[in-house]
């Protein structure tokens, strides 16, 4: 990942500036110049953490949205995107939230993505970003997903963060965009719909969804290589798909899985990492006009640093 964005000199804004993660991880990006960290928060108060936590943040851009000298035309500009949702009062108060004021950076075109999440919940990273820079067109949802690697392998989980009851419509989005992020990350995917169903085996409400899912994907990308619905043994394991779907495309070589419901998926991705000895990159947020991710509260600085470089590749 960090060959793909090294020569792209894209800059990423994080809003958590004086959190000794995001410092670390900022200080050790600036050093290896595969991106220019844009560190929010006051700056004094960001240089003494960053002091106290022995790492150097000098070659990092700092701003302190309070001291912005294009603070009044971002209010502007805020206020349009918003049409009519927010007064010029509103917004003088809304962008001194550093997750606010980061997204319209990004917005403005004065950074090329986003990554909080080390302090702030899932929803106060995905708010701003769904407000202002919004989902693609063609994408009415954005979705989270994770990367699950271990040694060699690589494969998508999807949706695990974000939606909790997708219908058919959002699963076919869910589908087309992970197979977009798992070429990013160098997967040829091979989606997978998931259910408790294989291929008819079980008729409800639930499996029907997702063969709608699955035929929705196809006409919005007739070229790609997904098949469903699965039992997650029958799209990974080649013997058990033999038996139990042997007329599918996919036989038991999936690499990218689609879960049904936001509960499959993040309970799925968990017991891949807990039990499986997988590492679980993300959540990467997929949908979006400009990349926005979220961090686990729980990341450590490694996970920062990762995040960003994945975030600079979407860019």
């Amino acid at each position: 990942m960090q060959e793909k964005v090294s020569s792209q000199s894209k800059s990423i804004v994080f809003p958590e500036g004086t959190d000794e993660r995001i410092l670390t991880a900022a200080s050790q990006l600036a050093a290896s110049e595969v991106l220019v960290p844009i560190l929010l928060g006051d700056k004094a108060e960001i240089k003494q953490k960053a002091q106290e936590a022995g790492v150097d943040v000098s070659p990092c851009k700092i701003i302190d949205p309070k001291e912005f000298a294009e603070f009044d035309l971002m209010v502007e500009t805020f206020v349009e995107r918003r049409k009519g949702k927010a007064t010029k009062e509103d917004a003088q108060k809304i962008l001194l939230d550093e997750n606010y004021f980061g997204t319209m950076l990004v917005y403005m075109n004065q950074a090329d993505g986003l990554v909080s999440g080390a302090t702030h919940s899932t929803a106060d990273t995905v708010r701003p970003a769904l407000q202002i820079i919004k989902t693609k067109e063609g994408v009415k949802k954005t979705s989270g997903v994770f990367i699950m690697v271990r040694g060699d392998e690589k494969y998508v989980f999807a949706d695990c963060a974000i939606n909790i009851a997708p219908d058919s419509q959002d699963l076919a989005e869910i589908a087309v965009e992970s197979a977009n992020t798992a070429k990013l990350f160098d997967v040829d995917p091979r989606v997978a719909m998931l259910s408790f169903s294989t291929k008819g085996s079980a008729k409800s409400e639930e499996t029907e969804r997702v063969v709608e899912a699955l035929n929705i994907a196809k006409e919005k990308n007739p070229s790609l290589v997904i098949d469903g619905e699965f039992q997650f043994d029958a799209a990974f394991v080649p013997s058990v798909a033999k038996k139990k779907a042997p007329g599918a495309v996919l036989q038991g070589d999936a690499n990218v899985f689609i879960f049904p419901s936001l509960e499959a998926g993040n309970i799925g991705y968990k017991i891949a990492q807990r039990l499986g000895g997988f590492e679980a990159v993300g959540p990467i947020l997929q949908g979006l006009n400009k990349p926005v991710n979220d961090l686990s509260r729980g990341c450590n600085a490694e996970d920062v640093y990762n995040l960003a470089l994945i975030t600079a590749a979407q860019a």
